[in-house]
């Protein structure tokens, strides 16, 4: 089997399942072309642990974990099967690298990872399960863990980091503005960093981009990106999801790692 892709993925706002966009346009198509998994590994930050958790479920419900939204949401469910045997797998990989993983029998997929999965995999026939962000993790930790979960891309496992290129919640919530050219500015300075392949400066983006701590006042949403590209120990092969920019301050963007070439 050859190795699978890793990518990281922008799942924005929970609206972003009934107002796909650009972004869920791009996505759409992503999923044609990308060699199908065995199981997607998906990493959110709506789900953190102060170790690694690991989904055991082999039917995740969809878990409605926003307010304020509109009702059809509750409505959209994502009902894609579990993996049992490869999230076990997981717990073993992680232990081999020194992690303390706990594994949850009952764990279902929060809205960072079956909003963007609604769009990646639309006929949910690609079975997920969900990793935890482990708390209290800095960007040289966040490397380590996608590097401990790099050995499942050779096993047909697909791992998936979602989070979101920018995240000033502040702002989403309090302001209406056309976008922002921190926006831009901080979005293309991490897109060379990845496109380049220069790691190193990747890890520091939250202390050297411009804007960074506006774009993350906190740093939950960005380090998926991390683990992602962590995970697919390529430096190279990277193909950019222009997802644009959404709510004047939200960055769609993703990448994908060790990617196939597009269609």
């Amino acid at each position: 089997m050859s190795r699978m892709p890793t990518a990281f993925l922008s799942h924005g706002a929970p609206s972003f399942a009934l107002e796909p966009g650009v972004a869920g346009a791009h996505l759409g198509a992503l999923g044609k072309t990308l060699p199908r998994p065995e199981a997607v590994l998906i990493v959110s930050p709506h789900w953190m642990t102060p170790q690694p958790g690991v989904g055991l479920a082999s039917r995740p419900e969809t878990i409605h974990d926003f307010g304020g939204f509109s009702p059809a949401l509750r409505r959209v469910h994502y009902p894609a099967p579990g993996h049992p045997a490869l999230a076990a797998r997981t717990i073993d990989v992680l232990r081999q690298a020194g992690w303390a993983p706990r594994g949850y029998d009952d764990r279902g997929l929060d809205h960072g990872a079956w909003v963007p999965m609604l769009h990646l995999f639309p006929q949910a026939d690609v079975p997920v399960f969900q990793v935890s962000l482990p708390t209290k993790l800095d960007a040289e930790r966040a490397w380590a863990f996608g590097t401990a979960l790099a050995p499942l891309a050779d096993e047909g496992v697909m791992v998936i980091g979602s989070g979101s290129l920018t995240h000033n919640l502040f702002e989403f919530m309090h302001r209406a503005v056309e976008d922002e050219p921190y926006v831009r500015q901080f979005t293309d300075w991490v897109r060379d960093a990845v496109l380049r392949g220069d790691h190193a400066r990747l890890r520091r983006t939250l202390t050297e981009a411009p804007h960074a701590r506006r774009a993350h006042p906190t740093d939950e949403h960005f380090l998926p990106l991390l683990i992602a590209a962590a995970a697919s120990q390529a430096s190279h092969d990277v193909r950019v999801i222009d997802g644009g920019i959404t709510h004047g301050v939200l960055s769609m963007d993703g990448f994908v790692f060790h990617a196939p070439p597009a269609a």
